[in-house]
């Protein structure tokens, strides 16, 4: 697709296309080539996870920014961190499972670090309880990561750390979405981390499943580590 035809009927059809890709290396495949234009696309599509991602932890977030480490997972391009940069924090690792992205990401010059990774296939590859931040948006939905991801983020937070995530509240991710809450209340339930705030998102993305129209809704969480 070239950065001139990103009509949201375009972007539309290359999501779907994605949707379609049913193994890890389909799906990095899709990753790869969406890369160059990743970002023109998203804002076809009004995405604004990433920015909501951002103002909840600065939110909460009452420490020196510009000495926080954050890992910022599925960080494709570097949205979260473009975001989190603006908000005052400086240092960030990121990981994901498509090089392309990663490559998108280094030209940012916002990362210290960036890693590849299959999530939900390889541990995370960084130092558990390393992060004052840990955070992942986009990825927690059907058909990409397993909900156990979850518990990697965790390890992966210092204590007293933050982890911010989001997903989707639409009719094609109710599934997972019921799922990914119980094992959040399950971790919540172990002492792995408390809640500090669930925030639900009318429009979150314009929709482009055949079966839904307007905007979709999404949710973004924040838990504190304990």
């Amino acid at each position: 697709m070239s950065a001139d035809s990103n009509t949201f009927e375009s972007v539309k059809a290359a999501v779907l296309s994605a949707h379609k890709s049913t193994t890890s290396e389909e799906k990095i495949s899709f990753y790869n080539r969406w890369a160059e234009n990743y970002e023109q696309d998203v804002a076809v599509l009004d995405y604004c996870a990433p920015s909501l991602a951002a103002d909840c932890i600065s939110s909460h977030f009452s420490s020196a920014r510009e000495a926080a480490l954050v890992l910022d997972v599925a960080c494709g391009t570097g949205l979260v961190a473009k975001h989190m940069k603006k908000l005052g924090f400086e240092h960030f690792v990121g990981v994901d499972g498509s090089e392309v992205m990663l490559g998108k990401a280094r030209q940012s010059g916002l990362y210290q670090d960036l890693k590849q990774c299959m999530l939900g296939k390889e541990p995370l590859p960084v130092q558990g309880g390393r992060f004052d931040v840990v955070v992942i948006v986009g990825a927690l939905s059907v058909g990409n990561v397993p909900i156990s991801t979850t518990r990697d983020l965790c390890n992966a937070t210092k204590p007293g750390g933050f982890i911010c995530m989001t997903t989707r509240s639409n009719q094609e991710n109710s599934e997972y979405k019921a799922a990914l809450d119980s094992e959040l209340r399950k971790m919540e339930e172990e002492e792995l981390w408390t809640c500090l705030e669930v925030t639900e998102v009318k429009d979150w993305e314009r929709a482009v499943s055949e079966k839904e129209d307007g905007y979709i809704s999404g949710v973004v969480y924040l838990y504190k580590k304990l």
